[in-house]
């Protein structure tokens, strides 16, 4: 499904991504997040497949510790942001903690502002004890994505951000889950922080495709957070992570450069500068000399 950036691409859909099992012959899915409007310009032109507007926002964007502190009207704006950019890739919007665990009421409630601000689909985390909201999701017809193993919004009860799966009752509870969400009705399912053999076998054993961040090759797709892969983020870098940039270190050297010319007064230079003419230069020139 992925495209190249020269090639013009067509919308993705949530049934073309719903279809799309590398075992039936498909390229893997290629997912990435952004949060504003040139993000998604720039992963709509490099041909990725969805954009998650991830609330890892709160961490990369909106300097938080955590994903715990964004909220649903956080959410929606920066969806509308990311959809103001028409990409060709299905936007997928995060539903934030606490927007989908006390009713389905709320959950369809808070699904149906980024539906609104103009996500295409949503997503959220955990397994079976998630059913009631997904059919609720998918009953008010919104296209549901998955997101099971790390979940970073249950962060405090798992005691940090571990490693999930890997004892064989964990990795079995992980199929479980998996075939439980697929049956609910999710398009997709996002698998993170996992043992690349358990993987391996959720993909196996699901209809649906799989979108792996950490989750090792033989998901259906791969995910990673637009700050990571350009390296504009660098406080942190999880073994999952490979960074394609050093975007932040380009950047702090052109504004230092910036700074630099500014401190020198060689910047702004008559190219950046606007003139008068010269009939006019000269008329104030002679009104200025003969007010003295």
């Amino acid at each position: 499904m992925s495209s190249s950036a020269s090639t013009p691409a067509t919308p993705v859909t949530v049934p073309s991504v719903r279809a799309n099992k590398v075992r039936s012959g498909s390229a893997p899915l290629v997912m990435v997040t952004a949060y504003d409007a040139p993000g998604a310009r720039i992963a709509s032109e490099a041909g990725v497949d969805l954009i998650l507007v991830g609330d890892s926002l709160a961490m990369v964007v909106l300097g938080y510790d955590d994903t715990l502190q964004v909220t649903i009207e956080d959410m929606a704006h920066h969806t509308a942001a990311v959809a103001r950019a028409k990409p060709h890739a299905l936007i997928v919007g995060d539903l934030p903690w606490l927007s989908y665990h006390l009713s389905a009421e709320d959950t369809v409630r808070n699904a149906a502002l980024l539906i609104r601000a103009g996500a295409e689909a949503v997503k959220l985390e955990g397994g079976t004890k998630r059913i009631p909201m997904i059919e609720a999701l998918v009953d008010a017809e919104i296209p549901v994505m998955g997101h099971i193993g790390l979940t970073p919004q249950s962060v405090h009860a798992m005691g940090g951000f571990k490693v999930q799966g890997r004892s064989s009752d964990a990795a079995l509870q992980l199929v479980s889950d998996a075939k439980a969400l697929e049956h609910a009705g999710c398009f997709s399912i996002v698998l993170e922080g996992v043992p690349s053999e358990v993987a391996a076998m959720v993909t196996d054993t699901v209809n649906v495709p799989t979108i792996g961040i950490g989750a090792g090759p033989d998901c259906d797709g791969q995910v990673l957070v637009y700050h990571d892969v350009l390296g504009i983020e660098d406080r942190m870098a999880p073994k999952f992570v490979r960074r394609y940039a050093d975007v932040k270190s380009v950047s702090v050297a052109a504004i230092a450069d910036y700074s630099r010319e500014v401190r020198e007064r060689t910047f702004p230079g008559p190219d950046e500068s606007y003139h008068l003419s010269h009939e006019v230069a000269e008329a104030l020139h002679l009104y200025g000399a003969g007010d003295k």
